[in-house]
């Protein structure tokens, strides 16, 4: 009876460790997108997808850089002007189906990267980068 009880214990300790750690890494995220606020036309909580790996950050937007962040990893960016194309999909590049959200896949040099956004936010991300095609750059007015 007794290892019944230590066995529920320590499952039950597990979870509220696990829920503990996904709240903490969400103020985590929270703190960095409020620092990224301030100079930014738009900032949203994304998942970054790297293989079959999601990882949450914050996705910011500047006149002229997009920038993801997490608290796992430091401040990646792209200049605005290095991309090759931007595009707004229902599905990853694996051909994976994404469900209740969007893809933002950004190219650049030959390499692709992804990111899953909210519906909502999506809408916002495609009003303040619009998706263009390789060869079909916008000036740096445009931006």
């Amino acid at each position: 009876m007794s290892a019944t009880v230590t066995l529920v214990g320590l499952a039950v300790l597990a979870v509220l460790v696990v829920l503990y750690l996904n709240l903490r890494r969400k103020d985590v995220l929270g703190a960095l997108m409020d620092k990224r606020r301030a100079g930014s036309v738009l900032v949203t909580r994304a998942d970054y997808v790297e293989g079959r790996d999601q990882i949450p950050v914050a996705l910011s937007l500047t006149s002229d850089t997009l920038y993801y962040e997490s608290p796992d990893m430091d401040a990646a960016s792209f200049e605005l002007r290095r991309l090759d194309e931007i595009e707004y999909a229902d599905d990853l590049a694996t051909g994976r189906e994404v469900h209740g959200c969007r893809v933002l896949r950004l190219r650049s040099h030959g390499a692709a990267f992804e990111f899953l956004l909210d519906k909502a936010d999506c809408t916002k991300w495609m009003a303040a980068l619009p998706a263009r095609s390789y060869g079909n750059q916008p000036s740096a007015q445009a931006v």
